[in-house]
């Protein structure tokens, strides 16, 4: 049986989707995080090293951080769909898509809230604008980010650009492209299940 550790409202909420997306049994183990406002604690019953989430417990294998656990689940449950398998051609622009995301857009969006100035040179640092003209230019020229099928990565992109469709941090990257991309993954039917899931029970 497959366990996730989640906090509601936090990355972890992505990963209620995916697993509803995948439709495989699995538990939901809900525990208190540090907050951005100040709230919250760790919680000793979380066994993430750091005590965030998400973290999926699998038997006895444990993985954390997004991106291994979502090509983890793609690879675990292939008839899902939800990523290429290997020896697939669309193998690469799927991995690339989810290293791309961890490497890429994490960072700069979080330099751009955090109002830290991108180093240059040879830091190989991306500044959003720059991340944001490129997912553009992949979303006007395909339905997904990896390509014609939605997969494991879109779950990251669009679960995370449908948070910053209301703040300020897009500007002008706020394409009708982007704008629709995210519209299409959300109104998904396991998106729906998973944010009706997205609370802790009384």
């Amino acid at each position: 049986m497959l366990t996730l550790i989640h906090a509601p409202r936090s990355r972890s909420s992505r990963f209620l989707w995916l697993l509803e997306e995948i439709g495989a049994p699995y538990e939901i183990q809900y525990v208190s995080i540090r907050r951005a406002d100040g709230s919250g604690a760790l919680d000793s019953a979380n066994p993430h090293p750091h005590g965030k989430v998400p973290l999926l417990k699998d038997g006895a294998a444990e993985v954390f951080e997004q991106i291994a656990i979502a090509l983890y689940l793609a690879d675990k449950f292939p008839q899902a769909g939800l990523g290429p398998r290997i020896g697939d051609p669309g193998r690469g622009a799927f991995l690339t898509a989810l290293a791309y995301y961890s490497g890429v857009i994490e960072p700069a969006f979080t330099s751009k809230f955090m109002q830290v100035a991108v180093p240059r040179g040879t830091a190989g640092w991306v500044d959003s604008d720059e991340a944001m003209s490129f997912v553009n230019a992949r979303l006007a020229a395909q339905p997904y980010i990896s390509g014609e099928r939605f997969s494991a990565a879109d779950v990251l992109y669009a679960g995370a650009f449908a948070l910053f469709m209301s703040s300020p941090l897009l500007g002008d990257k706020k394409t009708k492209a982007l704008e629709d991309y995210v519209a299409r993954c959300v109104s998904r039917p396991a998106r729906v299940r998973a944010a009706a899931k997205d609370q802790k029970p009384e």
